[in-house]
């Protein structure tokens, strides 16, 4: 159940956290801890949309192939489930919600959650922290034509494609030995670092591991097209996961045009 937390102090959606500070506020009783959370601003409030699979698409004007994915939007849509303000949760966003399911798939402090806002059960909820709130009502559908139109550059997130435990060569794009001449190292790994000085490896030196799985970021795709009759979009290029993939799709970011400098 992806289900964002829904109290001040859970945690922001998807919002990237910068730094979390914590001071020391001083007074007549005892002091107490003052909790300040930063995180980035979004260029505009988004949607979330379901991977569906890739195709060719021909450019109308100059007939010229283009690679988009398709992306669309499953039973239920996107619904306003909370609007938080700086003087109830200590900053603005708006908490969407997607992809409708029976009651019976989610617990009653969710269903009492979506209740509040007069949103039917949703399965998904995440937040869009914005500069300005007052355009938005608890209830309130959100639809990509109205936010997206043709042309738009796009962020979109989701997690990557797992591809399990992988080795030096195929995650961190290392160089195999020679496969002949007698050479006895081909696709191992290598030295790993010094033995009396430091006498430890390095953190965050590149080894074999997991790979993939993670959430991932693509910026500034272009929106090719928007189909309002099967309520889907072409974005230009690939995005991350499988069909199938919850994605995240918000206006790209572009600092000093919808983003402020500071």
């Amino acid at each position: 159940m992806a289900m964002a937390a829904v109290g001040v102090g859970g945690a922001l959606g998807f919002l990237p956290l910068r730094r979390r500070e914590v001071s020391w506020s001083v007074g007549s009783g005892a002091r107490r801890p003052l909790v300040v959370v930063r995180a980035s601003y979004e260029a505009g409030v988004g949607v979330m949309a379901t991977k569906v699979g890739m195709m060719t698409y021909f450019d109308p004007a100059t007939g010229k192939p283009i690679p988009v994915t398709i992306v669309g939007f499953r039973e239920g849509g996107n619904v306003v489930t909370q609007v938080k303000t700086a003087a109830t949760d200590g900053y603005d966003a708006v908490q969407v919600g997607y992809h409708g399911v029976r009651e019976d798939k989610l617990t009653r402090p969710e269903l009492g959650h979506l209740g509040k806002a007069g949103a039917p059960p949703l399965r998904h909820l995440q937040e869009f922290r914005l500069q300005s709130i007052d355009a938005f009502n608890p209830g309130q559908s959100l639809d990509c034509a109205e936010l997206f139109k043709e042309g738009d550059l796009v962020d979109i997130s989701g997690n990557s494609i797992g591809k399990g435990f992988q080795g030096g060569i195929k995650r961190h794009n290392f160089k195999r030995g020679l496969m002949t001449h007698g050479s006895k190292s081909h696709r191992a790994l290598g030295s790993i670092g010094a033995g009396t000085t430091p006498g430890r490896v390095y953190k965050g030196k590149k080894m074999p591991g997991r790979m993939g799985g993670t959430k991932t970021k693509i910026r500034k795709l272009k929106v090719v097209k928007i189909d309002n009759d099967l309520r889907v979009l072409m974005i230009k290029g690939a995005v991350p996961g499988k069909p199938g993939n919850l994605l995240r799709i918000t206006p790209a970011k572009i600092v000093g045009k919808n983003i402020p400098k500071n």
